[in-house]
């Protein structure tokens, strides 16, 4: 199901007066930022004293917080753009993450550019932030200039390291408990790396998920419906959560339920936070959570192996065919 973060999908851009078409490597599919949406957020302590925070108005005796939430979603996205100069063109990028980028860059199909011109190159893109790339230089000053040119990208500082102040907490509600259908090293259908330590929870859909770790969320898709098992048509058509932790590390909350989620990128969330329900799209054979860990190591994606923290708040590593309660 992961495929959507790493495979390339390739779209014909005009590079203005170059007159050739740019090739463009993304990660998914972008849309336009979308209005703004108000809704009512509630936040309130369970029964175990844990802070939850919901969009559903709590049962009646329950004490909460209640207040009104405006947010506009803009889907991130990276760009480039160029501006001719006296000896060619230069180009630009653009990252909207809220999370740096790793961009890798070719110049291809080039015509008068000069020899010794850079044709290809990796960057680090802060987030939010813009980049010169590379300065294209003609050969002959004389005649016009032009190429192709396409790029990849993935989320995530490669110097990032793992570095959580204590256990995970389970992602589902404080005394609730779900077996495991899958954990490391039970690999069947976990079998890249940026996948194979990921967890599956079983759990019913509209079960409600809940932020294992602090951090920001970086990116969201929650435009898909069913479930499929062909993981080259399926895997990219699962709603997702990806929140960007402090150390620079990742979380994914996979095959929510449409239509559920409720944070958006750069929106802080804290440990047992409220951020979807569970569900049961992309490429899945039943309704499940799909949880993982993930760093950039550097021009791929890997996973991590994480603890859940226990009863004491000890770390646990949960096996397959287990069944565990969150504290």
């Amino acid at each position: 199901m992961n495929a959507r973060f790493l495979a390339v999908r390739r779209i014909p851009v005009l590079v203005a007066t170059l007159a050739v078409l740019g090739t463009l490597g993304v990660l998914g599919s972008f849309a336009a930022a979308q209005p703004a949406v108000a809704q009512r957020l509630f936040k309130y302590r369970d029964a175990n004293g844990v802070v939850v925070y919901t969009d559903r108005q709590p049962a009646a005796g329950q004490l909460y917080e209640a207040s009104q939430v405006e947010r506009t979603f803009e889907k991130p996205e990276v760009k480039l753009s160029r501006r001719d100069t006296a000896e060619g063109v230069t180009l630009y990028a653009r990252n909207t993450y809220y999370a740096p980028v790793q961009l890798l860059y070719r110049i291809v199909k080039a015509e008068n550019v000069a020899a010794g011109a850079q044709r290809e190159g990796l960057q680090l893109l802060p987030a939010r932030g813009d980049a010169t790339l590379v300065d294209v230089r003609k050969e002959d000053a004389r005649a016009p200039i032009s190429f192709d040119y396409e790029f990849q990208y993935l989320p995530g500082d490669p110097n990032a390291q793992h570095r959580p102040d204590g256990p995970y907490r389970l992602p589902f509600a404080s005394s609730s408990s779900f077996a495991v259908s899958q954990a490391y090293p039970d690999t069947t259908t976990h079998n890249d790396p940026s996948s194979s330590y990921a967890i599956d929870f079983v759990m019913p859909i509209g079960t409600n998920v809940f932020a294992a770790r602090g951090g920001t969320v970086i990116e969201v898709a929650s435009d898909f419906h069913e479930a499929g098992v062909d993981a080259a048509i399926d895997g990219p058509r699962a709603n997702v959560v990806r929140v960007l932790h402090d150390d620079g590390t990742m979380s994914l909350y996979g095959h929510l339920n449409w239509n559920s989620i409720r944070v958006v990128p750069g929106q802080r969330v804290e440990r047992g936070e409220y951020l979807a329900d569970s569900g049961n799209t992309g490429f899945s054979t039943g309704p499940h959570l799909h949880f993982v860990v993930q760093r950039n190591r550097g021009g791929a994606i890997i996973s991590l192996p994480v603890q859940f923290a226990g009863v004491a708040g000890e770390g646990i590593t949960v096996q397959s065919g287990g069944r565990y309660t969150a504290h």
